[in-house]
């Protein structure tokens, strides 16, 4: 439906057509995203390739989009450097190039947006993208998403200081930056990513003390594990974290359920990956739950397409759901009332079971008869509810610290398996942008005409009790017809 026609304010046919158009955008640009570029490309079709490798300084220090953990030197400040850094060690991008690709490195996917039940107003199907400097739209007719997965973080006592950080994180900062601060490893999870991180780790040069494993044998490859024993990395089974100890730069020792410590200056959680679909659900795109494949991936979409790991882990036949819920139970029996669960808004443990809001925020009495049991007493558990009632999920690393581990947390109180508790809402933008990014955008003439009034309510400065009275013309003679006081 539209306004246009009927109401003058309405937005229909006011948004600028953006200025660059591709018959194809691929969002990430590893290998998998590099070879559907080339795909398309062969096609005859125009391609952009966008890639946000080299991530920001500051988002690296807040763990987007990986679980970075403090453990980046500050080569990754110097964003000139890390951009050629970065493009040497992506040798796969030269054919992209020699194809007539757009590759923009640096580049941040930050939104979707397609006319739809909710929306019909805009000239074409968008993607917002935006680098250090600026924001801006660009239009395409097949968007390919290529994000990869991020880490899965778990809490335990003492993970919330520098030197607790994820295999993915680990990996980008070996391979990609150049820019690994730490010395001395434990690897937590068994399974094929934590064998691969410590044997890529210890190809670095970086020393492996241990490999962590919760079950009582390793559960990776058995090829991998005669690899690390060969390589002389201690395999331990049955043993898990107790606590990070730390000191003024962070982690120095890691105690064992075992009664053992272990001197280290980082501990790297490699239980598992979890798909990167923030884009697909902030576009409302479906999605299942798949244990085998990494939990929550897309289902298809007509014109968006996904491609390698964020369409969902290879399906090797484990149930990554069931290993990551021993460990959740091995971690949380470590955890205390007090243990840190969202370091944004330093929720613990004790708020979120009881579900109460930030302590920066007042408590009422009423506030504080309530817990998660009598909450799901009422209904089957809603992550986005708990969100909103804790703000758990809501800080400046958009939930990828504890989305995951609170769904399981709620999981394990409600009794339902994993995939009964619907996936938190992702919404636009799915990464943080700085304010200077976004605060040079010009409407269109049109829409900057129409901005003091709304659906034909004149100026929100008007008190509502004045709209059709003498005092609603005098309000809009002192506001010289726009929204500023």
């Amino acid at each position: 439906m539209t306004l246009r026609g009927t109401d003058p304010h309405a937005i229909d046919g006011k948004f600028p057509v953006p200025e660059h158009h591709f018959g194809v955008v691929v969002v990430g640009a590893g290998p998998s995203g590099t070879a559907a570029a080339l795909s398309a490309a062969q096609d005859g079709v125009s391609v952009l390739l966008v890639d946000e490798n080299p991530v920001a300084g500051a988002l690296i220090g807040t763990d987007v989009p990986w679980f970075f953990g403090g453990r980046a030197t500050t080569a990754v400040q110097n964003s000139q450097r890390m951009l050629e850094t970065v493009f040497a060690n992506m040798p796969w991008l030269e054919p992209a190039f020699d194809a007539g690709i757009d590759v923009q490195l640096g580049t941040t996917a930050w939104g979707v947006y397609r006319n739809g039940p909710l929306v019909g107003s805009l000239p074409a199907q968008v993607i917002g993208l935006a680098d250090g400097e600026r924001s801006w739209l660009v239009g395409f007719d097949r968007l390919e998403l290529a994000t990869g997965a991020r880490d899965l973080p778990m809490a335990f006592p003492g993970w919330n200081q520098p030197g607790v950080m994820g295999a993915a994180a680990l990996n980008k900062l070996l391979t990609l930056y150049d820019a690994f601060a730490g010395r001395r490893i434990v690897v937590v999870g068994s399974h094929d990513l934590g064998l691969e991180t410590a044997l890529a780790a210890q190809a670095k040069g970086i020393e492996v003390v241990a490999v962590l494993e919760v079950r009582g044998e390793v559960q990776g490859d058995p090829a991998l594990a005669a690899q690390a024993a060969a390589a002389g990395i201690e395999l331990r089974c049955g043993v898990t974290p107790v606590e990070a100890k730390g000191g003024l730069d962070g982690v120095e020792a890691l105690v064992l359920s075992d009664g053992g410590t272990i001197a280290c200056d980082s501990v790297v959680m490699a239980v598992g990956l979890v798909p990167m679909i923030e884009l697909v659900d902030a576009m409302h795109g479906s999605r299942h739950f798949d244990a085998a494949r990494g939990g929550w991936i897309p289902s298809g979409d007509a014109k968006v397409e996904t491609v390698g790991f964020c369409a969902g882990l290879p399906d090797t036949g484990f149930d990554h759901a069931a290993y990551r819920q021993d460990w959740m139970e091995a971690l949380g029996g470590a955890c205390g009332g007090d243990t840190i669960i969202c370091q944004c808004e330093d929720m613990t443990l004790a708020d979120l079971t009881g579900v109460q809001p930030p302590r920066y925020l007042d408590r009422t009495a009423a506030m504080q008869n309530r817990s998660l049991s009598s909450l799901l007493a009422d209904g089957p558990p809603n992550q986005d509810q708990v969100k909103r009632l804790t703000r758990s999920g809501m800080g400046q690393c958009q939930g990828r610290r504890c989305r995951d581990q609170v769904a399981m947390i709620l999981a394990a109180e409600a009794k339902c398996p994993l995939s009964g508790v619907p996936l938190a809402t992702h919404r636009a933008p799915v990464r943080p942008l700085p304010l200077k990014v976004i605060a040079d955008w010009e409407e269109s003439d049109q829409m900057r005409a129409g901005w003091d009034v709304w659906m034909g309510i004149p100026t929100q400065w008007v008190p509502y009790a004045d709209i059709g009275t003498p005092f609603e013309e005098e309000n809009r003679r002192r506001l010289g017809g726009n929204m500023s006081l």
